[in-house]
């Protein structure tokens, strides 16, 4: 089904060639990656990339802090088109009136800055970036980490807020140029398999060996020539899960029918590797080969086909219960009880979001369900339309009505699902979703509190088969159905009748509308001469995720308030983290007036004179973990832990390369351990590194450290920070990236008089 070669390969005219044509440094230069980057690239130098994007999207957990932060640095106007969607915190009952006030706040903002507003229940952020703004050979930077629209032609990268500032004050995303890895497809995918069952099987060849890691995918052979735009969306939005940075596909008459349809003929243009081209790697996929897949929890990449779990169910289920168990030993995760009667019975079904609520995948659905009831015995069936424009079709193809009668949900354009504020499923539950993850605690459950859902990722068409047996797994290809072609047809109406279309536009007169719960960010201070930091969590999961970091669901109302956010820091993984962090912030702003207390001096005195250290050092929280960052874009998973008086973390190595950009960007210094070197150092041990300003302004890869445990003992510790560009030692230095553009901007000043 899927091959993994981790050598590097040439394309020849669009066949796979082990000879050399040239060399691969010129070949390189033959991928559609390389070019699409190099036309957006700023710099001199095409391996070290500053680069421009085209366009850029955020929701409306994100869009507040980003404007707020480039706000601050001296943003002016929006400098690209920037559209702002509110697809996530769309109910706003949740945290009273907050959520609607962020709204207006970005309303507010797109008259004063030249934005796009799209309001509630409209579009979620990628199906918006779909229909109005990608285009072949552009780029899209989102403030959300499934913005991909490869298979448009469209190269798009998911970043934390900070970098989205970034470009609102015209400056460039940096990054070493990415390796490149050939996706090649054959074949074609039978009935009942859908783009989901590609996805899944692919992030389970490549997530756990990171054999993508921070790389470009690029999708090139003939099985793309069978597949329906849809489809290929459907495969390329779950292309984050394998944690690569971005992807891009080969475009062909398909695409072009998509500009078409979406009254923008002018954006499509035909792309191919050149007739050589040179790739780091290669997976080969079989489309005839994929079966109906199943994730299981807590990770998209904890795949099975349905076959081998149905087969296997009770050993499979009961893994998932002993590794909750270790994992969150409040809740009593009891998922075996779901195998009875012959088969194994879940109790939801949903069909949502990017990856989800796409018009193929919900007519098909449709096509499943026609003339059956899926109502039956407690199972529950959503349905999430992508868009108002995708809905309004639905309607006119009759597939709604097909759903009604069959007993679906039919529910607005929104996210909610995804990530916990949305049909979260009963303690206990076993829920089926055509969304794009499966991390404990993302879809609203709290395990640390006892409450437990298991939740699996399946493809919309074999949650319909599900639904069609009244919630018995079921894989789409062993039900008797015809799918129906239905030709999309776009209708931009409800956009012209609903959205602010401000590109261009600005206002300055117009004044921001700040709700009660917007706030400014608290200071933030330059790196000192040295650093003292104490491990105020302690986490040796294989992976760390950005949900654990800072959980998702209700907390989403509060991502325009850092201080009240940063309450939830760690709060469903480890509880006392924030307590803890709190305690070591005090002690911090004592040092700074002036007052040490004792429990620091005691500490300083192990290393040197505490009544010199003192003045020159910097006392702060840290966190080890052994890989975080895997998931979301979102930099509140790094701010949240700089406005609890955060440094530093300690990892083995990060698992994306954003969220590594996120506490950069905040001022949270990214050291890294040796593989072989142990950390069984646990919460209350201290990690004291001396010169460490002095180390970050020089470039300095390899800083010694001393661990001071809690018994008195000192240890020797090499630390790591590893490919700093030169802006972001400048960030790291002033504090935070908001600092580094404020010291910019007072040296422009005093440039200027």
């Amino acid at each position: 089904m899927i091959q993994l070669t981790d050598r590097g390969v040439f394309l020849k005219d669009g066949v796979l060639t082990d000879t050399a044509c040239c060399s691969p440094e010129d070949a390189r230069r033959g991928t559609m990656a390389w070019n699409i980057l190099q036309a957006h690239n700023t710099s001199e130098d095409p391996m070290h990339l500053k680069i421009r994007f085209d366009a850029m999207v955020s929701h409306d957990i994100t869009y507040v802090g980003i404007i707020q932060q480039a706000r601050a640095s001296g943003m002016k106007e929006f400098p690209i088109p920037y559209a702002l969607t509110n697809c996530h915190n769309s109910l706003c009952a949740v945290g009273g009136t907050i959520n609607e006030d962020d709204h207006r706040y970005g309303l507010s903002a797109a008259k004063k800055y030249g934005g796009i507003y799209v309001p509630a229940n409209q579009s979620v952020i990628h199906s918006f970036a779909r229909e109005e703004l990608a285009r072949c050979g552009g780029m899209i930077l989102g403030s959300d980490s499934h913005t991909r629209y490869g298979a448009l032609g469209t190269m798009a990268v998911g970043e934390g807020g900070p970098e989205l500032a970034k470009q609102l004050l015209k400056n460039t995303w940096d990054v070493p140029m990415p390796q490149v890895v050939l996706v090649y497809l054959t074949g074609t995918p039978r009935r009942g398999v859908g783009p989901h069952d590609v996805a899944i099987a692919l992030v389970k060849a490549t997530f756990e060996s990171g054999f993508v890691n921070n790389c470009v995918l690029e999708f090139v052979g003939p099985g793309i020539a069978g597949l329906p735009i849809d489809f290929r969306n459907g495969i390329d939005v779950m292309t984050t899960e394998t944690t690569c940075l971005s992807s891009i596909w080969e475009t062909d008459e398909v695409t072009r029918a998509f500009y078409e349809t979406h009254l923008r003929p002018e954006d499509y243009r035909p792309l191919h590797p050149q007739s050589v081209a040179y790739y780091d790697k290669l997976i080969t996929i079989d489309l005839d080969q994929v079966e109906p897949m199943i994730a299981l929890p807590f990770h998209p990449s904890n795949a099975w086909t349905i076959r081998e779990f149905l087969a296997d169910a009770e050993n499979i289920l009961r893994g998932v219960e002993e590794e909750a168990a270790h994992r969150f030993p409040k809740a009593q995760v009891k998922l075996t009880d779901k195998i009875h009667d012959g088969g194994v019975w879940a109790d939801q079904g949903i069909i949502a979001g990017c990856s989800g609520g796409l018009f193929d995948n919900i007519t098909e659905a449709a096509d499943i369900l026609r003339g059956n009831r899926s109502a039956n015995d407690g199972f529950s069936f959503s349905v999430y339309p992508t868009s108002v424009p995708v809905a309004l079709e639905l309607m006119k193809t009759g597939a709604s009505a097909d759903l009604l009668q069959a007993g679906a949900v039919l529910k607005p354009s929104f996210c909610g699902p995804c990530f916990g504020a949305g049909d979260v499923p009963a303690n206990n539950g076993l829920s089926l979703r055509h969304t794009t993850r499966n991390f404990p605690n993302r879809e609203g459950s709290k395990p640390g509190e006892g409450q437990f859902a298991g939740v699996c990722l399946m493809d919309s068409r074999s949650i319909a088969a599900t639904a069609k047996n009244g919630g018995r797994i079921t894989p789409a290809t062993e039900v008797d159905y015809e799918p129906v072609h239905h030709t999309y047809h776009f209708d931009r109406a409800p956009y012209q009748s609903s959205l602010y279309q401000g590109f261009g536009k600005a206002d300055p007169s117009v004044e921001l509308v700040m709700g009660p719960n917007i706030t400014d960010w608290p200071a933030m201070y330059p790196l000192s001469e040295n650093l003292l930091v104490e491990l105020a969590a302690v986490i040796h999961d294989p992976v760390t995720t950005t949900d654990e970091l800072i959980p998702s669901g209700e907390t989403s109302s509060y991502r325009s308030n850092p201080l009240r956010l940063a309450e939830f820091t760690l709060s469903r993984r480890v509880p006392e983290y924030v307590p803890h962090a709190k305690k070591i912030a005090q002690m911090e702003l004592q040092r700074r007036t002036g007052s040490v207390p004792e429990h620091l001096t005691k500490l300083l005195a192990l290393v040197g004179d505490p009544a010199v250290l003192a003045t020159s050092t910097q006392y702060g929280s840290a966190l080890f973990a052994n890989r975080p960052g895997d998931g979301s874009a979102r930099e509140q998973a790094a701010s949240c832990q700089k406005v609890l008086g955060g440094f530093a973390n300690i990892c083995y190595s990060f698992a994306t390369k954003r969220y590594r950009s996120n506490c950069i960007n905040w001022g949270i210094l990214p050291f890294t351990l040796d593989e072989e070197t142990p950390f069984d150092y646990q919460p209350g041990d201290c990690l004291f590194v001396p010169g460490i300003r002095q180390a970050v302004e020089q470039g300095a890869e390899d800083i010694p450290g001393k661990v001071l445990r809690q018994d008195g003992t000192v240890f020797d510790l090499m630390l790591h920070i590893r490919g700093l560009t030169s802006e972001e030692r400048e960030i790291l230095l002033a504090g935070c990236l908001m600092n580094y553009y404020a010291n910019q901007l007072a040296k422009e000043d005093a440039h200027a008089q």
